[in-house]
């Protein structure tokens, strides 16, 4: 059973036919968000926080809080669902023609796109005091600042690169190629979820996610789990287990995808687009990321003028932009308390 009926705590924006970067359109789209807080009579204390793959709004919440960077006694957060995340519009809840392997292709900036007639036309911001976001939800605050760059004040994004990598693309293609191999895919068309095929992408996955040295030092007994099989069963393919497979694919396809170089005007050049960032930027990479090692972060990083990289020293790898880690989880909000102190 998925676990999206499950989660019952937010809105729908209907945004309608939407023409896509591709050309197809998205007929019906909607996005799922959650806000907490209150927008002031100014609207300039808006921040925009969208979600990761395969992650909804809810496993993100761990960073608002009260006294928290994101705190919500002084700002006003837009947690927003990615397309295809299950509850958004996605090939598990769009009606047919369009559901399972027929919904179309979505771009990193299609997803921005849509969250900016979120923030515009629904709350009527001019102006987001702070985009963030993780891993995927990083390449979304990057193009944030490319698109709209007289509107986003400050960036933070957290373990993510504003363009997928060529050694990202391959692992991206390694587990998506997992899954799709059992038979019960059916090219995207099952009746029931090709539970094997997801459990396959969760073992692959579990040797990216977190460092060598996690590994090594098997910190996942510190977290409850008795073995390494049983985090591999319990963490990976059981929290896979919980999504669609098509939702999987379609966030996957838009992660392989990422390219900030096809922002509108910048021709195609990643480096133009980052160049045309004006908010402060705090970036904030995991020391060993094995998805987004710093030394990608860092090439990019040069490029936005101004802007900050902080390496998470941490052997959490990617998680380290998690919550696993409560000394990673302070490092990064100290770095959003820092950057929402900049004026």
């Amino acid at each position: 059973m998925t676990e999206y009926g499950q989660i019952t705590d937010y809105e729908t924006f209907e945004l309608g036919d939407v023409r896509l970067q591709s050309g197809a359109t998205l007929r019906g789209a909607k996005l799922a968000y959650k806000t907490h807080g209150t927008l002031n009579e100014r609207k300039d204390n808006a921040i925009l926080y969208p979600t990761s793959y395969s992650a909804t709004h809810k496993n993100e919440e761990f960073r608002i809080g009260e006294e928290k960077a994101l705190d919500p006694g002084k700002y006003f957060i837009i947690q927003v669902n990615m397309l295809a995340n299950g509850l958004s519009s996605s090939p598990s809840n769009t009606p047919m023609p369009f559901n399972q392997a027929r919904f179309p292709n979505v771009t990193v900036l299609d997803n921005v796109l849509c969250q900016h007639r979120l923030v515009t036309e629904k709350f009527g911001i001019e102006r987001l005091a702070l985009v963030v976001g993780f891993s995927m939800g990083a390449q979304q605050t990057f193009q944030w600042g490319a698109a709209f760059p007289d509107m986003v004040q400050r960036i933070a994004p957290i373990c993510g690169t504003a363009s997928t990598t060529p050694h990202n693309f391959v692992f991206i293609d390694g587990f998506t190629s997992a899954l799709r191999a059992d038979a019960a895919w059916n090219n995207g068309f099952y009746d029931k979820q090709p539970v094997i095929g997801i459990r396959a992408m969760g073992r692959v996955y579990a040797g990216w996610g977190l460092s060598q040295a996690f590994y090594y030092r098997r910190l996942y007994l510190e977290h409850g789990f008795s073995s390494l099989e049983d985090y591999i069963v319990t963490n990976w393919e059981g929290n896979f287990l919980k999504k669609d497979a098509n939702n999987l694919l379609a966030m996957a396809w838009t992660w392989q995808h990422a390219d900030i170089g096809m922002t509108p005007g910048c021709g195609g050049s990643r480096e133009k687009a980052l160049g045309s960032i004006k908010a402060k930027a705090m970036i904030m990479p995991g020391q060993t990321d094995l998805y987004f090692p710093p030394v990608d972060v860092e090439y990019e990083a040069q490029f936005i003028p101004g802007a900050e990289v902080r390496v998470i020293p941490s052997v959490y790898g990617h998680a380290a932009g998690g919550s696993l880690s409560p000394e990673d989880m302070a490092f990064v909000e100290k770095g959003l308390k820092d950057l929402l102190e900049m004026e």
